[in-house]
């Protein structure tokens, strides 16, 4: 789907200056272990389905909508595999507006439908073995969120905070 109407009222007013953006992504896996992914129209490479949280949506409808809509899987949401965030989930569009994705990472199993891409977001779909991902052209962050996931499904992954308060810290 192209740029939301909320989203594009967003930019109108602050042109293409970086904004934080609070997403989710769906992670699915087949009988085999293979996790599906969808090339991004955008990026040109492959990703977890997924994308923006709309404004008074819950993350979990979020998440089924965005699965759907980028892959025609209706999926029922089994648990939260973590949050993603910071520098190396920042990008840029070939516009130019610049985003920081907060991303709930969700597991969901199929329900119904057969993988197709949207033509619009996703070129197109496929199932992948854990040995695939290291040669496959993807976003930078994939390969974190992918082998968090395979490593351990049953504990959410959070990136170890770095910050600790300390006297020069104020507010």
């Amino acid at each position: 789907m192209p740029m939301s109407p909320y989203m594009a009222s967003i930019r109108e007013k602050i042109g293409t200056q970086l904004l934080e953006i609070p997403a989710v992504s769906v992670l699915t896996y087949d009988d085999q272990d293979r996790v599906l992914l969808v090339h991004h129209a955008e990026y040109d490479e492959w990703t977890t389905p997924g994308g923006a949280v709309e404004p008074g949506e819950v993350p979990s409808e979020a998440a089924v909508r965005e699965m759907y809509e980028e892959t025609g899987l209706h999926v029922r949401l089994d648990d939260v595999l973590g949050v993603y965030g910071g520098p190396e989930y920042t990008t840029a569009y070939s516009n130019g507006d610049r985003v920081s994705f907060m991303i709930v990472l969700f597991l969901g199993t199929r329900l119904s439908g057969e993988p197709r891409p949207d033509n619009v977001e996703t070129l197109d779909v496929g199932w992948f073995a854990r040995s695939e991902i290291a040669d496959l052209e993807a976003r930078p962050w994939v390969r974190e969120v992918l082998e968090n996931a395979w490593r351990d499904r049953s504990r959410p992954y959070f990136t170890p905070p770095a910050w600790t308060p300390s006297e020069d810290h104020s507010g």
